[in-house]
């Protein structure tokens, strides 16, 4: 596996990045901060501020992923080691390189935008959509609200175990936290409207059965939306 840093970044409490923290995290002393389209704003906010310890060249492509831990916190996982920022006070950076074994047993904790391919009326293979949305199509209208919970947690239950037989894993337990919708300013999809993901917040236990495939797949990220704070599993023995 490719050398990879795991780096916790802390943004700064100087007075000229304090000024823009309306701008860095948009919605969130409001009411609406969970509305889908303040959650877009924070979301593209924080993704254009992360390139800064990464764009070191004009024609560079994303080869990170990150998340926001909470006002001003975010982790990231690079192929390449983050550069300095003026925008950070600090960043706490260090190789990732785990020694896991075959049997080794780690808790999870993964944001994701999870999807899965829906079959068209010829049974090939159509677009993909969110894994939790595929289940409340089924639902009626007035009954989506009381069942999206349990929807979530069993689609996640089968997304996780479907990944875990590809990278690596074996799923033992998966949690869903919570689920949301982000809208993104400036990414229009049909009919002009904001181009939108689901994001899970799971959390759970693995067991590791093919170590090199598992950590190879945690550097490049789980499901899609990645260069939007997704993809990212952070990982602990247990």
């Amino acid at each position: 596996m490719a050398d990879a840093w795991l780096g916790r970044h802390h943004l700064s409490q100087s007075p000229e990045i304090a000024a823009l923290r309306g701008l860095i995290d948009p919605g969130t002393r409001h009411k609406g901060a969970d509305d889908p389209r303040e959650a877009g704003r924070r979301t593209h906010a924080h993704h254009r501020l992360l390139w800064g310890l990464f764009a070191d060249s004009p024609d560079r492509t994303r080869d990170f992923l990150w998340r926001a831990e909470g006002p001003g916190r975010f982790i990231t996982l690079s192929s390449r080691r983050p550069q300095a920022s003026a925008l950070f006070d600090r960043s706490e950076v260090r190789p990732f390189a785990p020694d896991l074994r075959a049997g080794d047993k780690l808790a999870f904790s993964l944001r994701v935008n999870a999807t899965r391919a829906v079959k068209t009326d010829l049974g090939a293979r159509g677009k993909r959509v969110d894994i939790v949305m595929a289940g409340l199509y089924k639902v009626d209208q007035p009954l989506r609200a009381e069942q999206r919970a349990d929807i979530a947690q069993e689609a996640a239950e089968i997304w996780i175990t479907a990944q875990g037989l590809r990278a690596g894993f074996k799923a033992l337990h998966c949690e869903v936290e919570g689920y949301g919708v982000h809208a993104l300013p400036g990414f229009n999809g049909p009919r002009s409207k904001p181009q939108s993901h689901g994001v899970l917040d799971l959390k759970g236990a693995l067991e590791v059965t093919e170590p090199a495939a598992f950590l190879t797949r945690v550097v490049s990220g789980f499901g899609h939306a990645r260069g939007f704070g997704c993809g990212l599993m952070l990982i602990r023995r247990m």
